[in-house]
Order: C-alpha cells, then structure tokens, then sequence
C-alpha cells in the first residue's frame, strides 16, 4: 500500500473557467478522485463541524442511543453499518434536509436540547450541497454536454444526506499474514463504490481513505483546507462509462482515532438515471436505473446482510 497525491485543483475559476473545467475533467477520468482548494466553504465553518462531529461521538451513549436508527428509518445515529455484507469498524450519524424539503420521506433525528449541533450540520450540508452543484455543472461541460445536464434530477426534491463518521481505535486493524501474504483483519469501511452522484469528503489529518489503483490500494494525503471529491455510481451511469466510479475504502488503526464526514449528492426519488449524449457509435451501456428504487435496495443492505448488495452491473446492457 502506497501513499497517493490525487489531483488537487483550485477551483476559484468556476463556472467559467476552460483550464479548470478541463483538469476536472481529467482528473475525474483518469482517477475518479481530486481534491479541491478555493471552495468557498469558511474555514471557520469547517473547523465548527469537525468539532461538533467528533463532540457528538464521544457524547454518553443515551444522546447517541436517542437517535438511533431503525429499519424504517435509516437516518440518525447507528454502529452496525455494513458494506458488501461485511461489518464495518466505525459508528455513523445520517441526516438529510428534511427540514426544508417536505418530500424527503425519512426525517432526520436530532439530539434533543443541542440546537447547536442541528444548526451547524445544516449549515455544513447547505454548504456541500451548492459546492457538489457547481462540480456537476462543470462535470458535465467536461463531457461536452449542456453545464444544466446533470441538474436536472436534483431540481426537484433530490435525496443527497450526510454522514459523520467515527473511527474509534481497532485491536485488530488490516494486516498482511507474513507466511501467506493475505489480509487480514478489521477496516474502517470495506471496499465500495458510492451509489450516488458525487462525494463531497472533509475529514481531519489522518490519512486512511485508500482507493484502488490499477489492482493496488493507495492512501490519499488530504490536502490542508482542502475537500476530496469521488464520483460516484449514477454518474458513471450518465457518463456511460466515460468515468467510473472509484473503488475505495478506509483503514482501520490501532493507534489513533479518526472523524470524517461525506456528503452524498443523490438525485430525487422518481429519477430515471441512464446514459446520455449516445449514438450509433456509442450505444447505452446501461437500461434506465430508478434511483428510488435502487438506493431502498442499497440501504436495506447496509443496514442488515440481506443478500448481495445491489450495483450497477446489475444493469448493465
């Protein structure tokens, strides 16, 4: 496992920008990640989230336990979460903008008599949320498409949601068995792709997102003040394959503790995802994926080993 420097990109030059569009472009190509700087979130902002996330964690358990979450509603606190049928090493918290949004059909749980904490997390998801907007508009002139294209199935009550995660110390984190070479042990998040449009990721200091680099696993370095960004499932979908969604995962340790925090650009419920900009040369690679449905299907195996997860392979032509 090496250490990796993604694409980093200053992206005060958007919408407009032809360089910057094209290096976002690229980098989503050829990596599927990047990190970028001059994003307009304030860093007094970030520094406020970051600290309400990791106060929230290591918060007495009956706060957390108040807003745990259930099948029928998979927002709030939960330390179970699977990835490919697999149990992860970390506690999750979820919420979504239900507050503003009456379509969201799961609402958000918060702790009570800590506005604080609700205020700041809104504020960080309204934040993310216009920044991933401007990635997608400047996502789809890369593709030589209208910059709106990509907007249209997040005009109308899209169901993006954010998460923080928590990483608390493993006795027994990944490791290579000396005589066989294979892995073992415990990860942080198992390998995965996002089944959502695009990942807006900040986190603290400790390196341990690794993505999968020609068969082998890298770290990402996270750039100070910067924020990282993967594509996720239906954009490869729309992009029919001109990106892919990156394979990733996270670490476990033993020695320090760890706060990151995605936020998960998804489109609304009844959006009909499918490959645009085709032609004779360049048939649909995918049948139309109702996103609705297929998040339901993605969820309901995270939260309980309900047979194999869903992915787009699925639907492949």
């Amino acid at each position: 496992m090496s250490q990796l420097n993604i694409p980093t990109i200053d992206i005060s030059g958007l919408p407009d920008n032809t360089t910057t569009i094209r290096q976002i472009g690229e980098a989503c190509a050829d990596w599927g990640f990047f990190q970028v700087t001059h994003h307009g979130i304030e860093p007094q902002l970030r520094q406020r989230f970051l600290a309400t996330c990791n106060a929230f964690f290591h918060s007495p358990t009956a706060i957390k336990h108040g807003v745990m979450r259930t099948a029928a509603n998979p927002m709030g606190f939960y330390d179970q979460e699977l990835t490919k049928n697999v149990r992860d090493w970390k506690e999750i918290f979820d919420y979504g903008a239900d507050w503003r949004d009456a379509q969201q059909t799961h609402p958000s749980q918060w702790p009570q008599h800590w506005p604080e904490f609700q205020a700041t997390l809104q504020a960080w998801f309204v934040a993310c949320e216009t920044l991933s907007l401007r990635l997608m508009s400047a996502i789809a002139q890369a593709l030589d498409l209208p910059p709106a294209a990509l907007l249209d199935g997040f005009n109308q009550g899209h169901t993006s949601f954010a998460r923080l995660n928590y990483y608390p110390l493993c006795d027994q984190p990944l490791s290579r068995d000396p005589v066989s070479g294979a892995e073992q042990g415990h990860l942080g998040i198992s390998r995965h792709t996002d089944s959502g449009a695009l990942t807006v990721l900040v986190q603290d200091d400790v390196a341990a997102l690794q993505v999968n680099r020609d068969g082998c696993w890298h770290t990402i370095q996270p750039a100070a003040d910067g924020l990282i960004i993967n594509i996720g499932d239906m954009l490869q979908v729309w992009s029919n394959d001109r990106l892919r969604a990156p394979e990733h995962r996270v670490l476990a340790s033993s020695t320090r503790e760890r706060c990151s925090a995605p936020f998960f650009l998804n489109p609304a419920n009844n959006t009909l995802v499918q490959p645009l900009a085709t032609s004779a040369q360049n048939p649909a690679r995918y049948q139309p994926i109702n996103w609705g449905d297929f998040r339901r299907r993605r969820a309901a195996g995270d939260y309980t080993d309900e047979g194999e997860e869903i992915q787009i392979s699925q639907f492949r032509c």
